[in-house]
């Protein structure tokens, strides 16, 4: 019956990593004993002060319609948010809250691109910004890099991939799902070549932020020349265990904030009111309360980096952000393993979930069709015995 649908959704690809979630679920519900590797979901519970501002706002009444922006109140915290963490100057017309990161996202495509503009994505990126950007009528041009790069794009690379119709360049650090975080002073390199293209836009998908072991953290907006051309965007979800809130937000020059909200009006409309009240709560607590699960992914990265290191064929950077792994596996491509030809990384992802029992995402869902993604935002001791099952699967 897909013919009856739009060719819009018919061109449409399915969400890799929640449809690989939605398998690992089904076969647990008939009696497989699956570890799931592959939801970006932080295995911890949202902060009891959070949950506390969400009991009051609903004892409150907070029942009402929202501004489709958000709140002031909360646009007015994000601002303090923003200059605490980043020093940027926002104001509240420069913030857009909406029904979660994703749906900022939308949002900036929908109003910034145009059929046949090109939106640059250094590789690997995560799963959603390239059916974003297509949805939109936008090209997206890819960048390659390696674990040899740290998944990081070089500022010959961004060069190389400017051509007249380049609009924008998303991405994201820490990044999802290579782990790498960009310093200040690579950035720094990649604004020198965007100097000489003013017209190019930027979006900082920073959502990853506070989960970050690299002791710094650089929003490229707070770099000379970029705060007018950047769009930074952010959300509580990972930080503060929030992912069932729904709540993201953008910073961003007003015409574009503006335009976001007039697309948001016509959509969705404002975003869910207890969750805005609880919101106001993370966003304006200190960043420290967030140290014991930091320091938790920090231990699992070492963790994981040390179980990876032991299976002969993994090839895996030292990532210093997020709570991902991203091996290159494409030692095991061409090999036959327990009868089953490996020809890719979708082969390899699917070795391991019936053969292992583990459930990872391919790297080719990324834009790298070398890796596989594993999440770490589970127990040591799921993790360790995952990698024991992958180990002996591998064998």
């Amino acid at each position: 019956m897909n013919h009856l649908l739009s060719d819009r959704i018919n061109e449409l690809s399915t969400s890799q990593t929640l449809a690989m979630a939605a398998l690992a679920r089904e076969l647990k519900a008939q009696g497989k004993d699956i570890i799931s590797l592959s939801l970006g979901e932080p295995d911890f519970n949202t902060p009891d002060f959070v949950k506390e501002a969400a009991k009051k706002a609903i004892d409150e009444n907070y029942s009402t319609y929202t501004p489709v922006d958000g709140y002031l109140d909360l646009k007015e915290a994000i601002c303090r948010k923003f200059k605490r963490d980043n020093n940027l100057d926002y104001q509240p017309a420069h913030i857009v809250v909406s029904t979660g990161a994703k749906q900022s996202l939308y949002n900036i495509a929908q109003v910034m691109i145009n059929p046949g503009d090109e939106v640059i994505l250094p590789a690997p990126f995560w799963v959603s910004y390239y059916e974003i950007i297509k949805m939109a009528g936008g090209i997206p041009v890819e960048v390659p890099t390696s674990v040899e790069s740290d998944f990081k794009m070089t500022p010959e690379q961004l060069e190389a991939a400017i051509t007249p119709s380049t609009k924008m360049i998303w991405y994201s650090s820490p990044c999802n799902p290579s782990g790498s975080v960009y310093s200040r002073e690579e950035l720094t390199a990649l604004v020198a070549v965007l100097e000489k293209h003013p017209n190019i836009f930027v979006v900082s998908d920073e959502i990853y932020e506070h989960i970050n072991f690299s002791g710094t953290f650089c929003s490229i907006a707070s770099i000379p020349g970029m705060f007018e051309r950047t769009i930074t965007v952010n959300g509580v979800a990972k930080a503060f265990a929030m992912t069932g809130w729904r709540i993201g937000y953008i910073g961003a020059p007003e015409f574009i904030a503006k335009a976001c909200t007039k697309m948001q009006g016509q959509v969705t409309s404002g975003a869910n009111s207890i969750a805005q009240r609880a919101t106001i709560a993370a966003v304006e607590a200190d960043p420290v309360v967030l140290k014991d699960m930091v320091k938790a992914f920090y231990n699992r990265r070492d963790l994981v980096v040390k179980l990876a290191q032991e299976i002969p064929g993994l090839k895996a950077n030292v990532p210093e952000g997020a709570f991902y792994l991203f091996p290159d596996v494409s030692h095991y491509f061409g090999k036959t393993l327990r009868g089953k030809l490996i020809n890719n990384a979708d082969d390899f992802s699917m070795y391991l979930l019936s053969e292992a029992n583990v459930a990872t995402v391919t790297g080719d869902a990324f834009g790298n069709p070398n890796c596989i993604r594993l999440s770490y935002a589970t127990s040591e001791d799921l993790l360790t015995e995952a990698f024991r099952r992958i180990k002996e699967a591998l064998a």
